[in-house]
């Protein structure tokens, strides 16, 4: 039954009395922590402990983990945190537990993190009468490095570059000094310019440590901009802040491309950040030596520059590499051939025959896009897709962004989630959109359209974090198929394309004067094949995906080859992870880790 207020505070309050005694006594003391978690617990580390992302599961191997840490990573006594929101009676994934923040110091770092209490209901050790209450969750995190704290609020720069010199550089000089690099070369050298590096470059830039963007677009915003032209964001406003500097609130609950390319600029240009466009990352070699790389860069007029940052940062997303699969035949098809991310506007095909191949959001805006300039439209679907009304069904996710918390707070708590509980809650969520769209989804399977929900049935955000696509937030496209004024053939039923169009293995001939393909993008690991070669990609190996572990595989910390980082996701990720990726790479710079 839920507590009141006072309850879950005195209950968490007796916990962390029980844990400090824990880390306190020596290991072959009776207070071993067996009574501190569940038998089945999570503790998910966000560097705050170990160093690194990490999850682990089941009260022995937690208390095992945390015995070969506490030494070495000098933890302080845990303690409520009180500039949080108080403990309080929730529920988590299906669970009803109390929920506290708490913080904690350790040699080099402050900390902060959330635990979860359930009563017990497997035998307890403890003379006490009563219920037992157990960590069903714990989440520690790193918050900031001793005497390496963010240059913001309290910290923020003072001194000479700040003050006023009559007489010499004043801040615009200094910044078109900093970026010029003549002297010097980058620590970070982050490669992509959208939120996944706007976002690290910011992070890092306000540990202090030298970060340069190079983008090969020939404007900041460019990866928004010069995408199809009805593109607009498919999750709210809220949840899509860039760190430090949120969106306007006057700003449309859902934000155009246009819009954001804008906010881009903006956002490089106050948060400082050194940004180099018109540049392409062509080759790269580390050096075992020097610990260095040896990076070329392309830039607009043909010349190279070489550079030797110690950290090379892939931000370029889960849409790198156009995939082009080849399609049996196609090259027999006389006219254009376009990737969506070539794609621009309906209008160049207005009163023209289009086949769109591909059934995630691109082929589903685009195919509707088409049909709005007045295009003759035809989906050709490869393989099921999962389909879900923007509102409100692709916003259940994002319910916890809508309470009275701050951005923060809400990031924390996302954070803190393990993957088995983010499962659970997803395929909660998952149910519940089946039910609210199933009028559409009838509809959908009734003109052929095939369907899924994602493996076990977790929906839409983990065929992201497993693909990066095959699903479609449904603004209209749906309907128009579910209409047929969008027409849908299956892959399977195509026998061959011909010089004018395609030919059905029923004999029917569909005219065709455009192919876009909706294809998607290929694995972030062709992208490290490509510019630093095959022997660095097999170090590193998959990127992005979970694989057999319970963190995306490597990214946001380190991967198999010294010196290179990967960051990629949503604005809502890469806001989150970017603070964790900055602070191991800020301990690497400080001989921390």
């Amino acid at each position: 039954m839920p507590f009141d207020q006072q309850d879950c505070r005195q209950t968490i309050i007796d916990w962390i009395d029980d844990f400090n005694r824990f880390i306190t006594d020596p290991p072959d003391h009776q207070n071993n922590g067996e009574n501190l978690f569940l038998v089945d617990s999570f503790w998910r580390d966000a560097l705050g402990l170990t160093w690194q992302l990490n999850t682990y599961v089941g009260n022995e191997n937690i208390i095992t983990t945390m015995r070969q840490n506490l030494a070495k990573i000098g933890l302080r006594d845990l303690k409520l945190d009180y500039e949080a929101s108080l403990p309080q009676w929730v529920n988590r994934a299906g669970t009803d537990a109390i929920e506290a923040f708490i913080k904690f110091e350790t040699k080099h770092a402050n900390g902060r993190g959330i635990v979860r209490l359930c009563e017990a209901t497997e035998q307890v050790d403890t003379d006490t009468a009563g219920p037992t209450w157990r960590a069903w969750t714990f989440f520690t995190a790193i918050d900031s490095l001793k005497g390496h704290e963010e240059q913001t609020g309290r910290n923020r720069p003072t001194g000479s570059s700040y003050s006023r010199d009559f007489r010499g550089p004043n801040w615009l000089d200094k910044r078109i000094v900093a970026q010029q690099y003549d002297n010097r070369d980058p620590a970070v050298l982050v490669v992509g310019g959208g939120q996944a590096g706007l976002s690290i470059a910011a992070r890092l830039t306000q540990l202090g440590i030298d970060t340069l963007i190079v983008d090969k677009n020939s404007r900041i915003g460019d990866n928004w901009r010069n995408r199809y032209h009805a593109l607009t964001l498919h999750n709210q406003l809220h949840v899509n802040h860039l760190p430090y500097v949120p969106f306007p609130p006057t700003w449309p609950t859902y934000i155009p491309k246009d819009m954001l390319a804008l906010w881009f600029e903006s956002y490089a240009a106050i948060m400082e950040l050194n940004f180099w466009t018109d540049t392409e990352v062509t080759s790269g070699r580390y050096n075992e030596a020097s610990k260095l790389w040896d990076i070329t860069l392309t830039l607009k007029d043909g010349s190279t520059r070489h550079m030797a940052p110690r950290h090379v940062v892939l931000a370029t997303g889960v849409s790198g590499i156009a995939n082009l699969p080849k399609i049996p035949t196609l090259d027999i098809f006389d006219g254009p051939v376009v990737h969506s991310s070539r794609y621009h506007d309906g209008d160049d095909w207005a009163g023209k025959n289009a086949i769109v191949i591909g059934c995630g959001n691109s082929g589903h805006d685009i195919s509707q896009d088409l049909y709005s300039s007045g295009a003759n439209v035809t989906m050709v679907q490869r393989s099921p897709s999962l389909v879900v009304n923007i509102e409100p069904s692709a916003q259940f996710p994002y319910r916890l962004y809508e309470e009275d918390r701050t951005t923060d707070e809400c990031d924390f708590i996302t954070t803190s989630m393990p993957l088995p509980l983010v499962k659970k809650a997803h395929q909660h969520f998952t149910k519940q959109s089946r039910d609210a769209d199933k009028p559409l989804l009838d509809k959908l399977r009734g003109v052929g359209f095939q369907l899924d929900f994602g493996e076990d049935d977790t929906g839409w955000q983990f065929k992201y974090l497993t693909r990066g696509g095959g699903y479609y937030f449904n603004v209209g496209a749906s309907d128009l198929i579910a209409e047929q004024k969008i027409k849908l053939i299956q892959n399977d039923n195509i026998d061959r394309f011909t010089a004018d169009g395609v030919t059905l293995k029923d004999g029917k001939k569909i005219p065709v004067d455009v192919v876009i393909l909706a294809t998607g993008y290929k694995p972030q690991e062709h992208l490290v094949a490509k510019l630093f070669g095959q022997e660095i990609a097999d170090r590193v190996g998959p990127i992005w995906g979970y694989g057999d572990g319970l963190e995306l595989r490597n990214m946001y910390r380190p991967t198999g080859q010294p010196g290179l980082w990967m960051i990629a996701g949503s604005f809502a990720q890469c806001r989150i992870n970017s603070k964790y990726l900055a602070l191991q790479i800020k301990a690497v710079e400080a001989a921390l880790i």
